[in-house]
């Protein structure tokens, strides 16, 4: 197969202006990546799409792990290869809404989850035609007022921002509600579904797991909004080192000192906690002011200015 073409989602809307009619040859489509084959296939109307793999060295068949949410069947589709990495999924008869896929076959994301699962995978995601805004990846250390931010913004933009809420094993805090703070579960029914790849990020922070499942994620954007993470930083490299394409920020105090005060202020942990907290959000600092991670930073000096500045990113 020669070079991928340059085909993006953003121009999608040009291709189905000009009717594009992507019927399929065959009830399988089949995408050479190097030694393997993909082949997609279609059996019929409300059954999810099939993926296996051809190894051309071996001449054996794979059903490789899949991740993300399967889009259904419909009455055909093309894939086109895009960069190596990914397979376009164009499915005939469908909305634009629906008709865009994207089958992920070697990106960071699919080799990071190849290593932790030690099979083969691969990895849906729906594609959006036109202008798309990006999700917002908020992070910053344990009382620099993410969560503060992030309130008003929902607040004035109740319609266009929705907010993944992530899962955690640590037990609800005083007028915490399951499913709108955190979804509270259980650390051997997270730890499962982290196995089973039900989450783009995952972390073990402060003695217990958070993490923001792929369907948290769809929840939001199959709202019609624009799905904000709030997340430390370790969730924050993993999410860009995933298909998930976002805009980074980083919320810091306007000393670590000041951070502490805000934390003895909260009255939520006890003096050991606040310790263990202090020690991570140090190394936070470090990380997410010199990594390069971050497309922006901003200190929580002022929350009011603080907060118009937000604004002004997103």
């Amino acid at each position: 197969m020669g070079e991928a073409p340059a085909f993006f989602v953003d121009d999608l809307q040009q291709v189905f202006s000009n009717g594009f009619d992507p019927k399929p040859k065959v009830s399988e489509s089949e995408t050479i990546v190097g030694d393997k084959t993909y082949a997609i296939g279609e059996a019929h109307e409300g059954l999810a799409l099939s993926t296996r793999i051809f190894y051309k060295s071996t001449g054996e068949w794979v059903i490789p792990t899949v991740l993300g949410t399967k889009p259904e069947a419909g009455k055909g589709h093309s894939a086109v290869l895009v960069n190596e990495d990914r397979i376009l999924i164009i499915k005939r008869g469908s909305t634009p809404e629906d008709c865009i896929w994207f089958l992920e076959v070697d990106t960071e994301f699919v080799r990071e989850q190849r290593k932790i699962l030690g099979t083969e995978v691969v990895a849906w995601s729906r594609g959006v035609i036109g202008d798309a805004n990006k999700p917002i990846v908020i992070s910053g250390p344990s009382g620099v007022g993410k969560g503060t931010l992030i309130s008003k913004l929902m607040k004035e933009f109740p319609s266009m921002f929705g907010f993944s809420v992530s899962h955690t094993t640590r037990a609800p805090r005083n007028q915490e509600i399951n499913g709108v703070h955190y979804h509270f579960t259980e650390r051997s029914v997270m730890e499962k579904e982290i196995k089973d790849g039900k989450f783009l990020e995952f972390a073990n922070v402060h003695g217990n797991l958070y993490g923001t499942s792929l369907e948290a994620v769809e929840v939001v954007a199959d709202a019609g909004k624009r799905c904000i993470l709030d997340i430390d930083v370790q969730g924050a490299r993993s999410v860009r080192a995933s298909s998930l394409e976002a805009i980074f920020i980083f919320i810091c105090p306007p000393s670590f000192e000041e951070l502490e005060k805000r934390l003895r202020a909260r009255g939520t942990e006890t003096e050991e906690q606040i310790q263990k907290r202090l020690r991570n959000a140090k190394a936070e600092l470090e990380q997410g002011q010199s990594s390069g991670l971050f497309d922006h930073i901003l200190v929580n000096d002022d929350l009011d200015k603080c907060y118009e500045n937000l604004k002004v990113i997103v």
